[in-house]
């Protein structure tokens, strides 16, 4: 997947450090996550309907 338009957001909870941060991307057909500390490394890549259930179990968690 071609990730080279992807606007990339770092989560709220990431300091200013930088420290143990993702960032995250979206795009109609997916989710992508990476490290911000290696933005060119390996890229987790889910589907939407995946993504809903992942954020559904984190809020009843």
């Amino acid at each position: 997947m071609d990730l080279s338009n992807a606007v990339w957001r770092k989560a709220s909870r990431s300091t200013a450090e930088g420290d143990n941060c993702v960032e995250i991307a979206g795009t109609s057909q997916a989710v992508a996550f990476r490290d911000s500390k290696d933005p060119d490394g390996p890229k987790l890549i889910i589907g939407p309907s995946e993504f809903r259930r992942f954020v559904g179990v984190l809020k009843h968690s």
